[in-house]
């Protein structure tokens, strides 16, 4: 193995952090088509995890408070019937893939402030880094053949949801390749009906890659299933 190839501390770990003190709002209560349901708390793990389980994910409001946020609709990638182009089988190619080798490059690239609408704060970042140290947060990295990081992604995996948070490329295609390596992961680990790849919101780019809206109370009866099943990444 070369350095770019060892999993870092933490694979193989996943350990339960102190449950959370807050109390969080309840997707299934909430206003339809309402998306912001609280701000405040914190970004301990076992406030972000909570936060997971209950279908709330956390983003900053005005870079200064955590919001949680519900989308409605709810933007995922379904994991079954799924057909890879042959421009991305192409592109895979191009390009060698590593999975949790390199978690903290992959958070900086996807919050380099050069990107537009950033939100990763620095606080944002050492929380999911605390994560991946407890084992929830995996990271897929894209690299050119000499090493160099193309692109990548990363999110959480609590049982059989995988909560994409961010992605980023630097090199052609290098984001959508990731994204194709994590669905054939969690395809392989069976249950892909069940499983669930939450994307947040749907793009035009995530689109592309096939990403549809569920209404609010189908993800959650979605979550509720996806979340008693085994998780597919190691940690």
């Amino acid at each position: 193995m070369t350095p770019a190839q060892v999993a870092e501390p933490g694979a193989g770990r996943r350990r339960e952090p102190e449950p959370t003190r807050w109390v969080l709002p309840d997707p299934s209560c909430a206003t339809p088509g309402d998306e912001l349901l609280g701000v405040g708390a914190d970004l301990a793990p076992g406030t972000i995890l909570a936060a997971y389980r209950r279908g709330l994910f956390p983003m900053p409001v005005r870079r200064r408070q955590v919001g949680w946020w519900s989308p409605d609709p709810r933007g995922v990638i379904p994991l079954q019937d799924r057909h890879v182009p042959r421009s991305l089988r192409a592109a895979r190619r191009r390009y060698r893939i590593t999975v949790d080798t390199d978690f903290a490059a992959v958070v900086a690239g996807c919050a380099d402030p050069r990107r537009p609408h950033g939100w990763i704060t620095a606080e944002v970042a050492s929380a999911y880094q605390r994560l991946r140290e407890l084992g929830w947060a995996h990271s897929i990295e894209v690299r050119w053949p000499d090493g160099r990081l193309a692109g990548g992604l990363y999110g959480l995996e609590i049982g059989g949801l995988f909560a994409g948070e961010s992605m980023f490329h630097v090199g052609r295609d290098a984001s959508k390749v990731a994204v194709v390596e994590l669905v054939e992961r969690l395809r392989a680990a069976g249950d892909a009906g069940d499983r669930l790849f939450d994307v947040q919101w749907t793009t035009p780019h995530l689109r592309s890659l096939g990403a549809v809206d569920l209404p609010r109370p189908e993800y959650l009866q979605r979550l509720a299933a996806a979340l008693t099943l085994p998780p597919a990444l190691a940690g």
